[in-house]
C-alpha cells in the first residue's frame, strides 16, 4: 500500500496522558505525555522537531480539544477519527499500538475525519452552552 503522508503522527488520547506515535521515513519514535499543559507543549514542540505534517487522533471524550485547539494554532494539519471506529479494528491492546496503528492508518490515507468546526465556531459553541446552563441554574 502507498504511503500517502511521509510524516504522520498518531496519538492514543486519555484523561492522564497521550501516547504518540510519530511515523517518518526513517522510522517511528513514540513517546507518553502527561495532559498537563506545559507538557502539551512539550508534544507539540516534539511533533515539530519531526516535521510532522499531520497528526490523527481518537475522539476521546473531550480530551482532543486542547489537542486540536495547539495544532491548529501551530498550522499543523490534524484528524479527529471517530472513537468507535477505530476500536472496531482488530488486534489492538495497548496504548502504544494505538498509536502506531492510528499513525499507519493516517500515512496510507485511511482515516475518515470527523466534522470539528473551527476555532471561532467552537469558542462561540462553548459560549452559548455555557449561556445556557447559567439560565438553566437561573430557572431553578
Amino acid at each position: 500500500m502507498d504511503v500517502i503522508i511521509e510524516r504522520a503522527c498518531g496519538m492514543d488520547v486519555h484523561k492522564d496522558n497521550i501516547t504518540a506515535c510519530i511515523m517518518t521515513p526513517d522510522g517511528k519514535e513514540i513517546q507518553t505525555f502527561p495532559t498537563k499543559t506545559v507538557f502539551l507543549l512539550k508534544l507539540i514542540d516534539w511533533i515539530k522537531e519531526h516535521d510532522c505534517t499531520h497528526v490523527a487522533m481518537e475522539s476521546t471524550s473531550v480530551y482532543w480539544k486542547p489537542i486540536v485547539n495547539l495544532l491548529e494554532s501551530e498550522g499543523i494539519e490534524f484528524l479527529v477519527v471517530n472513537a468507535q471506529h477505530m476500536k472496531a479494528l482488530p488486534g489492538r491492546k495497548t496504548d502504544v499500538k494505538d498509536a502506531e496503528w492510528i499513525a499507519q492508518l493516517l500515512r496510507h490515507g485511511l482515516l475518515k475525519a470527523s466534522f470539528i468546526p473551527n476555532r471561532i465556531q467552537r469558542e462561540l459553541r462553548e459560549l452559548v452552552r455555557y449561556r445556557r446552563s447559567i439560565i438553566e441554574e437561573r430557572a431553578r
